[in-house]
């Protein structure tokens, strides 16, 4: 192939065009960048610095100077909802919707902030109303998310299986528990109005959306011991197993007294042995240690007790062994004058003070320390955050 000349000619034509290309483009860049109000750096240097006081000053300041920006407003209204002036971030966006010079999708940008606003400030009627408006694609999957939050706070359970099911449609994250948990609050409010046919629906309904909803299978069993159906409520309840097993320490007290009921005491406490044999859970010592204490006398009681302190050593059943033995010992000798009798529950009131009260569940989400368990955190409303087993604080 031969070379054309020609294209030596044509090089410094191509290179004189990109070099004149790069200074437009440069030009644009430093014309939109002094268009920005300096306030406007000062305002982002602040919000690096954590200054966020100062930070609102500036971004005012920028707003004054650029009202047609609506960026600059929505970082204002924004510093305004995380610094708890909402009042301020309703007031800047609802001047903003006054404008008649607004194109629909600066209109429906706006609405959104206005909408976050109003959930901020706890106006969840006004913030329901206005995400249900922005029906465009963009802001479909943020206005769910907003909207699942307002049922859940409203308790509007079956709004809130439509808004997650679409949700979950839409992008591919699952709320299979979230859902489980929402038709175990709907069986819970049946149940309160005595409608038990509706409540096993609904719980039924939750082990479809999520097989292994414990929650589901302990309501089911409550219901069956309530009807004194013992046999089918400790049937429901040992699905647990397959479930979730961490969750045993829960139904364990439940499924004693079914076994009770049946006069299968000695079944029931070997079940719960077998359980505590297979996963090593503190909750099921404390139930199997009570029950053994009532059933078996002080004797057996310490004789689980320290076979389970020799697998493991715990406060909480060195605790155990020194209550069933000055038991024991109060039975058989005159404790009052028993110099070992007064030994050991010196030992007991020490290892007493050390335990204290410093168990709790915590949430995984937020941190939250409850006493008891809770199916939904108090605090974040996240679910099953709170773990099966307290723990130590």
């Amino acid at each position: 192939m031969e070379f054309e000349f020609w294209w030596l000619l044509a090089l410094p034509l191509f290179f004189s065009l990109g070099w004149l290309a790069a200074r437009v483009d440069l030009k644009q860049l430093l014309a939109e960048s002094t268009a920005l109000p300096a306030a406007y750096f000062k305002g982002l240097n602040f919000l690096i610095t954590n200054q966020h006081d100062k930070a609102i000053e500036a971004f005012s300041e920028a707003v004054q100077a650029n009202t047609d920006s609506l960026e600059l407003h929505f970082a204002l209204g924004s510093l305004f909802r995380k610094r708890g002036e909402v009042d301020r971030a309703i007031h800047l966006h609802l001047s903003l919707l006054d404008k008649k010079d607004l194109e629909p999708q600066q209109k429906l940008a706006v609405t959104a902030e206005l909408a976050q606003d109003y959930l901020k400030a706890g106006l969840l009627d006004r913030a329901e109303e206005l995400f249900e408006s922005l029906d465009d694609d963009r802001y479909r999957q943020p206005a769910l998310r907003a909207l699942l939050e307002i049922y859940v706070r409203e308790r509007e359970w079956e709004r809130a299986i439509k808004a997650a099911t679409e949700l979950e449609r839409l992008s591919g994250v699952p709320f299979r528990v979230e859902v489980a948990h929402y038709y175990c609050e709907m069986a819970v409010k049946s149940k309160l109005a005595n409608d038990l046919h509706t409540a096993r629906f609904e719980l039924e309904q939750a082990l479809n959306a999520n097989k292994n909803c414990v929650r589901a299978n302990v309501l089911l069993g409550d219901m069956e011991a309530e009807a004194d159906a013992h046999k089918e409520a400790i049937s429901t309840w040992r699905r647990i197993e397959f479930q979730q097993p961490e969750y045993l320490g829960l139904i364990a007290p439940k499924l004693l007294n079914s076994y009770r009921a049946l006069n299968q005491t000695a079944d029931g406490l070997a079940l719960l042995q077998t359980y505590l044999q297979n996963y090593k859970l503190a909750s099921l010592i404390n139930v199997l240690y009570e029950a053994t204490l009532a059933e078996k006398g002080p004797e057996s009681a310490a004789i689980l007790a320290r076979t389970e302190l020799i697998k493991m050593p715990s406060l909480s059943v060195l605790d155990q062994l020194l209550q069933a033995r000055t038991i024991a010992l109060k039975q058989h000798t005159n404790s009052s004058e028993n110099t070992t009798f007064n030994d050991i529950q010196l030992m007991q009131q020490t290892v007493r003070h050390a335990i204290g009260n410093k168990t709790a569940y915590h949430c995984v989400q937020c941190g939250f320390k409850a006493k008891y368990h809770h199916w939904q955190c108090p605090a974040c409303n996240a679910w099953e955050a709170l773990p099966a087993e307290p723990t130590t604080i």
